[in-house]
């Protein structure tokens, strides 16, 4: 059992840098949904736009960062394997900001954005793609305090800024018209603050990592980069499919809805989806401390079995996270989207928390194309799932709104999961106990339908259903948690 001791210790400190980040970005939720600041409208308009950032931002760093990794570790001429990363990704950089500054009217045009709102998008996909190297660097060098503090820097200073820009400003600039930070004041300007505080976050990121472009050998191995790029361009495809799988719900929204509604829905939509992220957390704290141990487990003659118990009690404290955020939803609701504007989109909150639920799932069941070197199966059932989700989308959207984009997302990640449990089983067996996990699962899902649409804040009812839930986990496992506590104390 001290196996599990040392996931544990694992999951928390690779969580750290990635969870706190968002759990500081949450904070701005409230901000945004609040009436003063946004309105649903504008929010929407916010959202589409981060959207087209999360695709632009795996297509800028196009798998290279990956790439970096494998041949640092395997490349006797680490200095060569640096200098040519940081060269491919500097100029394709360059070759994306001259091209989309020309063209950025065009590109307004193309996705109904302010040539304005486009521009400021340009620059913080620019100064976030040109940090890429330095930061695997600070990763590759084993400097994970140095990477976490730049990376949690980042998130306060864009955090400060939005709350400065939108809530004190104008205050400010009421109170003292004559003053200098009146003269700065731009009425009417929240979206653009928005943008402004980002670009600022990101601007003094890259200066904070500056130094790696200032020490480094300049030089381009042609010959090295075309082995980089095969290595690299399977995962840029796994991640084009990935941000469609996440995000790309929102733009669709914004081009198949009516003009007067599209941005109205996005807003909601978006809004009512933030719930998810305590499941998002959960789950990507797990997957980034699992992940690790997994490869260090893997020539365990055991390995198999640990992986099996791994992803049963990933999935029993995820049932239990599934059936408290959604018995709890519309008291989190009141914490988080502060206008009710926004609450009409609640009814898709159960699909949107299971969907990432399964997304979960699907990263633990992915161990077995990891660990057997057939990471291009990855980026195919990632490719499923992004037509999946494109297809749910075009069809569903037209009459059910986000409700359909809610269904499309729960069926791509649903697909992904059991295509990988299936080919798992084929490629690498893993023990699953199938009959527990089913049975948990199923129940919680079953606990959660019954009340969220049939006795919705009745918290007698839900917090029943959550203490009847976890009791009747304690009764099945408990000689097995109780061993594995007495070995993690």
């Amino acid at each position: 059992m001290g196996i599990y001791k040392s996931l544990f210790k694992q999951t928390a400190i690779y969580g750290l840098a990635t969870v706190l980040p968002r759990m500081f970005s949450f904070i701005l939720v409230p901000l945004y949904t609040n009436p003063a600041v946004l309105n649903v409208q504008e929010y929407g308009e916010v959202s589409v736009i981060f959207s087209w950032m999360v695709l632009f931002n795996v297509i800028l760093a196009y798998g290279m960062e990956t790439a970096f990794f494998r041949f640092y570790n395997s490349d006797n001429d680490k200095k060569s394997v640096i200098g040519t990363a940081t060269v491919s990704i500097f100029w394709t950089t360059m070759v994306f900001l001259i091209g989309s500054l020309l063209f950025r009217n065009k590109i307004a045009h193309f996705t109904h954005i302010e040539v304005e709102y486009i521009t400021y998008t340009i620059w913080i996909l620019v100064l976030d793609a040109l940090v890429i190297i330095p930061f695997s660097k600070l990763r590759a060098y084993q400097r994970p305090i140095a990477y976490a503090m730049v990376k949690i820097g980042n998130v306060v200073v864009n955090l400060a800024l939005n709350l400065f820009f939108l809530l004190y400003l104008p205050k400010i600039a009421l109170s003292n018209p004559d003053g200098f930070l009146a003269s700065i004041y731009i009425e009417n300007f929240q979206i653009g603050y928005i943008f402004v505080a980002n670009v600022i976050a990101s601007l003094l990121t890259l200066i904070v990592v500056l130094p790696n472009y200032m020490h480094i050998q300049w030089h381009f191995d042609f010959k090295l980069w075309k082995r980089m790029m095969n290595y690299a361009l399977p995962i840029l495809v796994a991640g084009i499919a990935f941000a469609i799988n996440e995000t790309f719900d929102r733009i669709l929204l914004d081009y198949l809805l009516p003009k007067n509604i599209a941005k109205i829905d996005v807003g909601a939509y978006s809004a009512c989806y933030k719930l998810a992220l305590f499941m998002t957390l959960f789950a990507t704290a797990f997957r980034l401390g699992i992940e690790p141990f997994f490869f260090s487990h893997a020539n365990n003659e055991e390995a198999p079995k640990t992986y099996a118990m791994i992803t049963k009690y990933f999935i029993i404290f995820g049932s239990i996270i599934l059936l408290a955020v959604i018995v709890f939803a519309d008291l989190l609701k009141v914490l988080i989207i502060r206008d009710d504007s926004y609450w009409e989109a609640m009814k898709v909150v159960p699909l949107i928390i299971l969907a990432n639920f399964f997304l979960g799932i699907y990263h633990n069941l992915s161990v077995w194309y990891k660990l057997t070197d057939k990471t291009k199966m990855g980026a195919y059932i990632s490719i499923v799932g992004a037509i999946v989700t494109l297809v749910l989308n075009f069809l569903l959207i037209a009459n059910y709104s986000y409700v359909g984009s809610a269904i499309a997302t729960i069926a791509a990640y649903g697909s992904m999961m059991i295509i990988s449990y299936y080919l798992g089983n084929r490629y690498y067996p893993i023990p699953y106990d199938m009959k527990k996990i089913l049975l948990y699962l199923g129940l919680s899902i079953l606990f959660s339908t019954i009340y969220f649409y049939g006795f919705r804040e009745n918290y007698f009812v839900g917090i029943g259903f959550l203490i009847l839930f976890i009791y009747f986990v304690y009764r099945n496992e408990k000689p097995t948690l109780l061993r594995i506590l007495k070995k993690t104390i």
